[in-house]
């Protein structure tokens, strides 16, 4: 290939928004030079390695919009010290299909159990797929819905919780909700109902919901909506954060 016809592909390529592709061009060819490769295979060549590139480039946009605390993954749970849970469940909805049908996932279980760190995975997971995410702690959804309510921008602000195609939210039942407060929220959850899924982690159980939400007839209607189409996931065995921490004094003491 000439050197004008590499700059002119070059140009004609990040007119195109493929600016990877003007940046290794030299590689692909060589490689097609190498391999002997014919211009079909060398187009697919070409096409797959700037889709690969283009995926990755929206999967870390995602994340960063996503408001997640972490990114880890399922692979960085540890699956043995919660030996009642089981692991094949989890990983079944990893594959996702309870995003593709607009369903929900509800993960149960006392502080510290990793029911945050499984709805984080999940979400990730959600992300590499394509699927839009957002990650809020419910005290936080609810403050900036109030917030937004006073200044007259509700139905702005609750696109943010109904745009995402999967919404986690988090630490549901920390803090008890007012009536008024507990309305925004069955604003989410009914809007959202079949149109998008929700991931969210809870330390009550369902029964409790009346006390959390502050209403027993608003509970209900918001558990009617979520659990109609949802994956219950119960986590009942010990903290992993107690764990860490018992075993960070256990080396403490040895050093001493």
């Amino acid at each position: 290939m000439s050197e004008l016809t590499g700059t002119r592909i070059r140009t004609t390529a990040v007119k195109l928004g493929l600016p990877h592709l003007a940046d290794v061009l030299n590689q692909y060819i060589q490689r097609a030079d190498e391999d002997k490769m014919g211009y079909l295979d060398f187009l697919d060549l070409v096409l797959s390695e700037e889709l690969a590139v283009k995926d990755d480039r929206r999967f870390r946009q995602g994340l960063r919009l996503s408001k997640l605390p972490h990114h880890k993954t399922l692979d960085d749970y540890d699956f043995s010290f919660q030996p009642e849970l089981d692991p094949r469940k989890v990983k079944d909805l990893a594959s996702l299909s309870f995003v593709e049908e607009k369903a929900n996932v509800a993960l149960l279980g006392p502080p510290g159990v990793g029911k945050t760190h499984i709805a984080v995975a999940l979400a990730v997971a959600a992300c590499r797929a394509g699927y839009s995410i957002y990650f809020t702690s419910l005290d936080d959804m609810v403050r900036n819905l109030k917030a937004a309510e006073a200044a007259g921008r509700l139905t702005s602000k609750l696109g943010t919780y109904l745009r995402p195609g999967v919404l986690v939210v988090d630490e549901v039942g920390y803090q008890p909700l007012e009536r008024a407060e507990a309305n925004l929220v069955f604003q989410v959850i009914s809007k959202r109902y079949e149109k998008g899924s929700i991931i969210l982690t809870s330390n009550k159980a369902f029964s409790e919901w009346g006390q959390v939400f502050g209403d027993e007839v608003l509970a209900t209607a918001i558990l009617d909506r979520l659990l109609h189409h949802c994956e219950v996931v119960p986590i009942n065995g010990n903290s992993y954060r107690l764990k860490n921490r018992l075993q960070a004094i256990e080396r403490d003491t040895d050093v001493a």
